[in-house]
């Protein structure tokens, strides 16, 4: 094992050994190499005369560049979204998102969390996740219903174990808390660590969880980890802020989970993607809440180091130009209105498809699961397969669904305009019709 993996190792040991005990063979290999970037740090502080250390192309004290390319950003300088970020990703978006954090989750106050890492999109957040804390035949406990990228990324790349949970109860009225504390103390009696994705609001069936729902959650593996099974809870708020409804639990799980117990390691993957609406910007954040024996503050340094160094032999770093764009994007005037007036937008989406599945008619056709926010709903069908009316659909009505499993059908609202939501679940009904006969 290379030298500094082994300090880092060490460091962990002392603070927090049941949190070195939880990571993967590679997170405990992982480091962040004191090789070309060090010396590049080093040379960038003292070498006044003359720097040829880092691999950027550069013309006098600014970068190389081609006019074609800057031409079409025009506010920002070309040194400040053309040379190659930080494997951390930028300090200054980082302890933004991490203050942002604390606003958001207010239940955080008191707590001390990493800085968070910045990864290219959520999904690789999950991947680097994965890689860092799940080795292969680790058991994940998932709900039944799911995102299928999950499958990919634990899976088939790291070749873990999914055991799950039924997500609803059988009248499609509520969160299963009894199935999902079912399978997590079966699950905790037979292995040291186990590994569970906590995804509110949910894809894809946008359901989030509401306080209750939210405490009982985070007791349950409160309390499997104080009993002695190392619990490794994953946030993914990928959907993080889009609460409709009064009842949700509006902060992460993250907030009910980071520091309560030292065998339990809470993991926050979230990003501006759907918060900010920048899909293509493709940056996310990986954030550490664990309650360490001693030394919390250099055991957030290792996890912070080790995590950068599994992007820097991943990815190397991530958009440069995205984060520059979202740091001037959170610090514009204008930021919190321009956000509340899409989320108005999404929301009355939403109450508007539940005011037209009032209508009794559609209980003959399909059952709706249980939503409240985020970008998605799903219905369970009747008496016909799922892909074949989704093949129906598309081929005689134009209308465009996700099939899931044999039963179930995805809608996403966030790109179904309000006017049309009468029209498309009346094509529904009547695409099941037409298979029934």
């Amino acid at each position: 094992m290379n030298p500094i993996a082994q300090e880092l190792n060490n460091t962990i040991k002392q603070g927090a050994p049941h949190v070195y005990e939880m990571l993967s063979n590679m997170g405990k290999k992982l480091f962040f190499p004191k090789g070309i970037l060090t010396q590049s740090a080093e040379a960038k502080e003292k070498a006044n005369k003359v720097n040829a250390t880092i691999g950027i192309a550069r013309q006098g004290s600014c970068v190389l560049s081609l006019t074609c390319v800057t031409k079409y950003i025009t506010e920002i300088e070309p040194d400040d979204y053309l040379p190659y970020a930080s494997s951390f990703g930028l300090p200054a978006l980082r302890n933004k998102w991490l203050k942002e954090m604390y606003v958001k989750s207010p239940s955080l106050k008191g707590t001390v969390v990493s800085l968070p890492i910045v990864t290219s999109g959520i999904t690789h957040g999950v991947s680097i996740f994965s890689d860092m804390w799940v080795n292969a035949d680790d058991v994940i406990v998932m709900p039944d219903m799911l995102w299928g990228n999950y499958n990919m990324i634990f899976c088939v790349r790291n070749s873990a174990r999914f055991v799950t949970y039924k997500s609803y109860d059988d009248a499609l009225t509520r969160f299963n808390l009894d199935d999902f504390e079912r399978v997590i103390r079966e699950q905790a009696a037979l292995n040291d660590k186990i590994v569970t994705m906590l995804n509110f609001p949910h894809n894809p069936t946008g359901y989030a969880l509401n306080e209750k729902e939210a405490d009982r959650v985070a007791e349950i593996l409160i309390d499997v980890a104080q009993k002695g099974t190392n619990v490794v809870a994953a946030c993914d708020d990928a959907y993080f802020g889009l609460f409709f409804e009064p009842e949700t639990f509006k902060q992460s799980l993250f907030a009910k989970l980071a520091g309560k117990t030292n065998r339990l390691l809470a993991v926050k993957l979230d990003g501006p993607t759907k918060e900010d609406y920048v899909m293509g910007f493709r940056t996310g954040f990986i954030t550490y809440g664990v309650a360490a024996d001693t030394n919390l503050e250099g055991v957030y340094e290792v996890l912070e180091k080790k995590t950068a160094g599994c992007i820097r032999g991943n990815i190397s770093n991530c958009s440069h130009l995205s984060q520059t764009i979202l740091i001037k994007s959170m610090e514009d005037e204008n930021y919190k209105n321009l956000k509340q007036e899409k989320f108005n937008l999404l929301k009355s989406r939403a109450m508007a498809i539940k005011e037209v599945l009032k209508d009794p008619k559609y209980a003959d056709g399909f059952d709706v699961y249980p939503f409240n926010s985020g970008y998605f709903l799903c219905i369970r069908v009747k008496g016909v397969n799922a892909e074949a009316l989704r093949l129906h659909l598309l081929d005689n009505y134009g209308t465009g669904l996700i099939s899931i499993g044999e039963d179930n059908l995805r809608v996403a609202f966030s790109c179904l305009e309000e006017k049309d939501v009468k029209t498309l679940f009346d094509i529904i009904l009547s695409g099941i019709n037409d298979l029934r006969k």
